[in-house]
């Protein structure tokens, strides 16, 4: 058996042999297409545009303190907007998916309306004013809304558009409010931080008073200063030294009464003088008479009375003049030595016994001692100008004791000058950087005070509706004529499949060209189909059948036309009016 190879021709044959079922497939394909088209509920979208607009203050004198992006910030409004209640509220209001309501959840609800609603982004071309840059900026945006009602969709745009605007300057006035509100807290504490510090810094100075770090020049500079005058004090206190040892030296030579001398020019004695002569002449005298002679007795009287004039005792003037030089000498050699030292203790046992002796000489005394006032000239001034001395000497001696105190003082204020002044720092460093840190939170404060009231003003970046939601004049989805056309090609390849999908599942013969093939064998002769009166009644009807089947398709496809795409009286008048103008 030969393999049979397939012309055009056999095509065509079998193109004829079932073209009833063809016609009849894509009939009913064509008329699913044209149900489908028409059936297809319509959807209308109806769209609102919110432009972005900038802040209408210069950017130089008022800074926002929003500086997210545009984008950003829609998505964000978008999250508080789509919320459960709110989509809840619009469906509940509007009446939104009365049938899906009935067999869906909430939650598929919510998901549907989401989906429905269009949020598209308008961008163009700027410059960046942070980095100076060409960058794609979001300049406008658009919300749409698809419903089966156009009066729906539109409700429902202009709701959206409504809590869009709302909430932005909900959520400007709110970030600007918590800005501020944040920086005055801040600023608050850090003003009781500041506060905290410049009590700290005054009690530190109070309680450092001398040894601050600004203070170390004059510190140091009163220390040499107090150093010079010490050595002054010590250079006038050795010359006052070296002149009450020569004053000591002169007075010692001198006698406190001068002599004195009659109108004959003798020599008058003073009374210790007298003293001892009539101490001299009692003893002559008491050897001559008795103790109870007039002239033993006289001569007793008159030296009892020559010694309370003179004190009683002689010695008595010179132990005190003793003890006075003594006392000062011990004073001396205490400024140079310690009071362990061998000379100052040998020194000061001299004294004590000399203390000592005077004490009994004072008691053993019939009458408290008196002095007699001196009368030599040359001694009082001799004793006048040591008194002086001595006093300047005490003086001195005091001075450089206070000014020893104030080096060591001075002295202790630049060896803890160091710590305080790391301690001082640290502090006035803190205070500095507070300070700062205060002063900027206080620009800014007020600047974020300024953005504020500009946003309460909408002064600032805003949305602005330039294009509000219309009702739409036709739907924009399903597209029915693309539909029907492609309903239409696909019912007649939908034809031919079915032709071809019979006449492959048909396995009878033919055709005489198949047959000779079965056979191998040339045929005879062939026999010619003859229709009879019946096959001519069937032919009829099919022809009959076609032309009524014609006829409706094309009143359904001018039917779509009509209600789908363009009123066939409008249609006609553009067709007329593009072949006046083809045709001059």
């Amino acid at each position: 058996m030969e393999e049979q190879t397939t012309d055009l021709k056999d095509y065509l044959v079998a193109f004829r042999r079932r073209k009833k079922q063809i016609l009849t497939a894509t009939g009913i394909l064509a008329v699913i297409s044209v149900l489908v088209a028409l059936l297809l509920p319509p959807v209308y979208r109806s769209s609102a545009t919110i432009l972005i607009e900038e802040q209408e203050i210069p950017v130089d004198m008022v800074r926002s303190t929003i500086t997210s992006y545009a984008d950003q910030r829609i998505q964000v409004i978008s999250q508080h907007v789509m919320t459960r209640a709110n989509m809840m509220q619009i469906v509940e209001k509007y009446n939104l998916y009365p049938r899906q309501r009935k067999r869906e959840t909430t939650e598929e609800i919510l998901d549907r309306m989401r989906k429905d609603i269009k949020l598209n982004m308008v961008s163009a071309d700027v410059r960046d004013r942070r980095s100076g840059a060409n960058t794609v900026a979001t300049i406008a945006f658009t919300l749409g809304y698809d419903s089966e009602t156009a009066a729906g969709a539109q409700k429902v745009v202009n709701e959206l558009t409504t809590l869009y605007l709302n909430q932005n300057l909900k959520t400007r006035q709110q970030k600007t409010s918590e800005t501020s509100t944040f920086l005055s807290e801040e600023s608050a504490r850090l003003s009781e931080h500041i506060s905290e510090i410049e009590a700290k810094l005054a009690e530190f100075k109070e309680k450092n008073a001398g040894r601050l770090p600004e203070l170390a020049g004059l510190n140091m500079q009163m220390r040499d200063r107090t150093d010079s005058e010490v050595m002054e004090v010590d250079r006038q206190l050795n010359v006052l030294d070296e002149r009450k040892i020569y004053l000591e030296g002169q007075l010692s030579q001198l006698k406190p009464n001068s002599p004195m001398t009659s109108a004959s020019g003798e020599r008058i004695l003073d009374s210790d003088e007298r003293l001892k002569s009539l101490q001299a002449q009692y003893v002559s005298l008491s050897g001559i008479y008795s103790a109870d002679h007039p002239d033993v007795i006289k001569m007793r009287r008159e030296i009892d009375a020559l010694k309370k004039e003179t004190g009683g005792d002689g010695d008595m003037q010179e132990q005190a003049k003793q003890l006075t030089r003594m006392r000062s000498d011990l004073a001396m050699m205490r400024e140079k030595y310690s009071d362990n030292h061998p000379d100052v203790v040998k020194l000061k046992k001299a004294l004590a016994a000399l203390e000592e002796s005077h004490k009994k000489t004072l008691a053993t005394s019939s009458d408290a001692p008196k002095f007699r006032k001196p009368e030599n000239p040359a001694y009082i001034s001799m004793q006048t100008q040591l008194e002086s001395t001595n006093s300047e000497l005490k003086t001195l001696r005091t001075k450089r004791a206070d000014l020893k105190a104030k080096m060591a003082s001075y002295e202790s204020r630049l060896e803890q000058a160091p710590q305080v002044e790391r301690e001082y720092l640290d502090l006035s460093r803190d205070h500095e950087n507070s300070i700062k840190r205060y002063q900027e939170f206080k620009a800014k404060l007020m600047e974020a005070e300024v953005a504020q009231q500009m946003e309460k003003d909408s002064k600032g970046e805003r949305f602005s509706l330039i294009d509000p939601a219309q009702l739409p004049e036709k739907a924009n989805s399903p597209n029915r004529p693309s539909i029907l056309l492609i309903g239409m090609v696909l019912s007649l390849g939908g034809g031919f499949a079915y032709a071809g999908v019979l006449e492959g599942m048909d396995s009878s013969i033919k055709s005489s060209k198949v047959l000779a093939g079965l056979l191998n064998a040339p045929l005879l002769s062939v026999i010619p189909f003859m229709e009879n009166s019946e096959d001519r009644s069937k032919k009829t009807k099919l022809k009959t059948s076609l032309v009524i089947g014609a006829i409706v398709g094309i009143a359904l496809i001018l039917l779509s036309i009509h209600f789908l795409w363009q009123p066939l009286d409008v249609l006609w008048y553009m067709i007329m009016r593009k072949l006046d103008v083809w045709l001059g």
